[in-house]
């Protein structure tokens, strides 16, 4: 017997939905208590169901909310629906989905999907099966509602269509979408796509079975006149040139003409999926063969993209010049995420040198579309072409960059500017002879009377920063720096905040270039605490933190220390604890205390107390929820992490005077706990700052190191580098401290130290890149502590170990380093003589070594030359490149 309504139950559930759609909130309140009275009586989802599907006298809004209702309640609970009613519902689901309504076709799709991914797809065989047949039906309404459903199904459940627990739907499906691609509404074309389209990335088999009928169905509908087809057309093709650009080479040609055609679509969305092609194929190694010929049309096009559209313009207030008054709403302030401490060591050629490459979001300046738009992908497209072809880029740039960036028109001018910063890292070099003429023309846009003209000559400038400051200084730095001071100080807010980054990327660059300007900088910044509503105070503090990071020790001075200081103490005492305002002010006070060294005394007290306390709460915290989870929050570990890093600034710049601070605390008992934390991240800082106070209050540190020794031990895993990497640092900084009595230890940690120097997916420069270069270093400082136990294993290690510091620049650690792997040559001479040419090679690579170690250099070489005697020399170092020959001579006579 099918079940049926009730009159009298049938209207407690009306008067519900009509509840649920008054605005306000003790009704709201009223309508949830009924919700949970009713959710007692286990056919309530059958009444809701029935409102959806068959009350055809209701409106349907109500009837679509029934449904909704019913959503809810099978994502919190189907498992205790009773078999009847599961059954019923899902019967009706099926038998209605043809609904005249497009509404309450849609919403029996959704409560489809969620009963399917609640694991339902096993128990439901019957449900792909009916819903593909569906499809064949002769009445609209049926097929477009099956396929509706379906493609929720792709879209929520990829993977499991694709696997052998369902035995591979898709082997049916995939060859009976294809057949919808020439369907003859528009609609259900662009389900068909949309549902093959959720396969692609996954390479799902049926449909690489079918992938050459699945591209010429895609090629027959290149015309199509909807545009939502279109739309999935081209996201087709972008997923293909990624997965299968085999398949679409031999139709290269005419799939970028297409899509020259679709980027300039009339439709923004079409317009959109058809640029990321660019962005993808730029990445791919065929782009600069396959798009040469067609850069004369695809550059206007992008370049055309990048102005803003009138509804940007709106969104952005573009008209709006001055809103500094105008507090900031909390949903603008983007969640901050800090990046934990990393030690790293000083290369040859600069820092700096790892390719800074813009995140998509600094791509502009338009934080607050943060959707993805046309005039962001075009101008991150242009960016990855400039780094695809350079300078022959130029040629189809230059002719236009002059019409726009003189325009009258403040959007277009504004699209020239953003053009330039895009090309800025690819075509640098060919751009170089026209920086003099456009850097001050930049300058001036500056002081632009539209704000969004202002914000983005402050981007642009930046990304030329590094020219500007290659140059001599009164030429462009200086007229540069004063310009970003002025709109550090400017009345938009969007400026604000354009030229606090711009800045603090200026700071980067320039370094001490800016000491001479320090008093009238800092002027500025403590200017704006005053002035800048929540989000810039943000922005502020990084800029802070930059410049004590670029000028270093050169802040140190009374003068500058009472300007800085009084209001970054202010913000640190109105900050509460739980205030994640504080991440970007510790990150910024950790930078201001390493520069400022002992000129931070007077105020490191309450600093170093607070971020124990933080630490101390985090871990009280964590021990609390791990105890009892549902009565207590998981913690927010973010507040301990910058709390380390900061502690880890001040030992660095207080050196020994953190002796007292540390000893009045319980900061080794705390880090014995950090060490071990669950997050890669807590011990990632904890292991930093255990090297610093190891290097600054060794005392303190020395009775923990038989407990701390085991725990640096389990850590040397390279799975998590930078865990690793610091880790290795503090066992050497420990190295150092201990000395002989290191050598209880040594077993601990030796084997797994060689095999990280050994792995051989580390090439050389990924050693480095990731600051692993710390590996060797320690190596040499255990072997110069302990050479017995240590050199033993020099073969193991000795050519990798050359390869790698063969790289650093000339400093105390890399000097402790060498002077181990000499002590340890002594030990065991034979160790070395395989590789030798290496370390002759580690030798050369120093500019100015210290006189004794110069000396320990000397006795190897020609120790090992009288060895093997001069006709074997001559020999051996036949072999050497002719540069390292003449260093070996010059320097050291052989």
């Amino acid at each position: 017997m099918e079940w049926q309504p009730d009159e009298q139950g049938l209207q407690p559930v009306l008067q519900l939905l009509k509840d649920s759609q008054s605005p306000d909130t003790a009704t709201q309140r009223a309508v949830q208590e009924k919700l949970e009275q009713l959710n007692q009586y286990p056919d309530f989802n059958n009444y809701l169901i029935f409102v959806l599907t068959s009350l055809k006298s209701e409106d349907e809004p109500t009837r679509s909310l029934s449904g909704l209702i019913l959503k809810n309640n099978v994502k919190a609970h189907y498992q205790n629906f009773p078999p009847a009613v599961a059954d019923f519902i899902k019967r009706e689901c099926l038998n209605n989905i043809g609904d005249p309504s497009p509404l309450i076709r849609a919403t029996i799709g959704i409560l489809i999907t969620t009963i399917a991914s609640k694991g339902e797809l096993q128990t439901w065989p019957e449900l792909l099966p009916q819903l593909c047949n569906l499809l064949n039906s002769e009445d609209y309404n049926t097929c477009e509602g099956s396929f509706g459903a379906l493609q929720k199904i792709c879209e929520d459940s990829s993977e499991l269509l694709d696997s052998d627990a369902l035995n591979r739907p898709l082997n049916i499906m995939i060859p009976k979408f294809l057949q919808f691609f020439k369907h003859c509404s528009p609609k259900i074309r662009s389900h068909a796509i949309a549902c093959v389209n959720q396969f692609i990335i996954g390479r799902a088999q049926a449909l690489m079975d079918n992938i050459d009928t699945f591209i010429e169905s895609l090629f027959a509908l290149a015309g199509d006149e909807d545009c939502e087809v279109r739309k999935n057309v081209c996201r087709a093709l972008v997923m293909l040139l990624e997965v299968r650009i085999d398949r679409l080479i031999p139709h290269m040609h005419s799939i970028i003409q297409y899509m020259l055609q679709r980027t300039q679509d009339a439709d923004e969305n079409v317009a959109l999926e058809a640029c990321e092609f660019w962005l993808t194929l730029a990445e791919q190694p065929i782009c600069k063969e396959a798009l040469s010929g067609h850069l004369v049309q695809l550059i206007p096009i992008l370049v055309n993209g990048m102005k803003y559209s009138e509804i940007d313009i709106i969104l952005l207030k573009g008209d709006v010049e001055e809103d500094d008054n105008v507090p900031d709403s909390e949903q603008d302030i983007k969640p901050r995420f800090h990046k934990s401490r990393t030690v790293t060591l000083q290369h040859e050629g600069g820092e700096g040198e790892e390719g800074e490459d813009i995140d998509e979001d600094e791509d502009d300046d338009d934080d607050t579309l943060s959707d993805w738009n046309l005039r962001k992908c075009s101008a991150a497209a242009l960016d990855v072409l400039a780094n695809v072809f350079r300078d022959d880029l130029l040629p189809h740039l230059l002719p236009l960059l002059k019409g726009l960036l003189f325009h009258p028109d403040w959007v277009i001018k504004e699209s020239g500017i953003l053009v330039l910063g895009a090309i800025a890292e690819g075509c640098m070099q060919g751009m170089v002879p026209y920086l003099p003429e456009l850097i001050p023309h930049l300058i001036q846009c500056l002081c632009d009377k539209k704000a969004l003209v202002r914000s983005i000559a402050c981007w642009t400038l930046s990304r030329y920063a590094h020219w500007v400051v290659s140059q001599p200084p009164d030429a462009h730095l200086k007229p540069l720096m004063t310009e970003l001071l002025k709109r550090i100080l400017d009345g938009n807010k969007r400026v604000q905040e354009a030229a606090c980054s711009a800045f603090a990327t200026l700071e980067e660059e320039a370094c001490t270039e800016l000491v001479p300007y320090l008093s009238f900088i800092l002027d500025t910044l403590v200017f704006t605490f005053g002035k800048y509503q929540h989000k810039n105070l943000l922005i502020l503090y990084d800029a802070i933190g930059a410049l004590a990071d670029s000028v270093g020790h050169h802040l140190n001075q009374l003068e500058y220390i009472q300007k800085l200081m009084p209001p970054l103490i202010q913000k640190w005492n109105e900050l509460k604890d739980e205030d994640k305002d504080l991440f970007p002010l510790l990150e910024c006070l950790s930078s201001v205390a390493t520069a400022l060294q002992s000129g931070f005394l007077p105020y490191c007290e309450p600093v170093y107390q607070r971020c124990v306390t933080l630490v101390q709460k985090t871990l009280a915290q964590a021990m609390m929820y791990s105890q009892q989870p549902d009565q207590y929050e998981a913690p927010d570990k973010d507040f301990m992490i910058v709390a380390l890093d900061l502690l880890s600034g001040l030992a660095e710049g207080l050196g020994g005077h953190v002796d007292q601070l540390v000893a009045r605390s319980n900061i080794m008992t705390l880090l014995f706990q950090c060490m071990q934390d669950t997050m890669p991240e807590v011990r990632q800082s904890s292991f930093a700052l255990l090297g610093d106070l190891t290097k600054a209050c060794f005392p303190h540190v020395k009775p923990c190191i038989a407990e701390f020794m085991p725990i640096l031990g389990t850590n040397l895993n390279p799975e998590f580098i930078s865990v690793c990497n610091n880790a290795t640092w503090a066992i050497g900084e420990i190295c150092m401290q201990m000395g002989v009595e290191m050598q209880p230890y040594v077993a601990l940690v030796l084997p797994h130290l060689v095999e990280i120097i050994n792995r051989p997916n580390t090439p050389k420069t990924l050693l480095e890149n990731t600051g692993m270069t710390s590996d060797p270093i320690t190596i040499g400082r255990l072997g110069y502590v302990c050479p017995q136990e240590v050199a033993p294993m020099l073969q193991q290690f000795i050519r990798p170990w050359c390869t790698s510091l063969r790289n650093i620049r000339d400093n105390e650690e890399k000097d402790s380093a060498f002077r181990g792997i000499c002590v340890m040559i002594g030990v065991n001479p034979g160790g070395v003589v395989q590789d030798f040419i290496f370390f002759c090679d580690a030798v050369a690579s120093w500019v100015s070594p210290k006189d004794d170690l110069r000396d320990m250099f000397y006795k190897i070489l020609h120790g090992f030359k009288d060895q093997v005697g001069e006709e074997n020399w001559q020999q051996f170092s036949e072999q050497f490149p002719p540069i390292l020959k003449e260093r070996l001579s010059a320097c050291y006579g052989v």
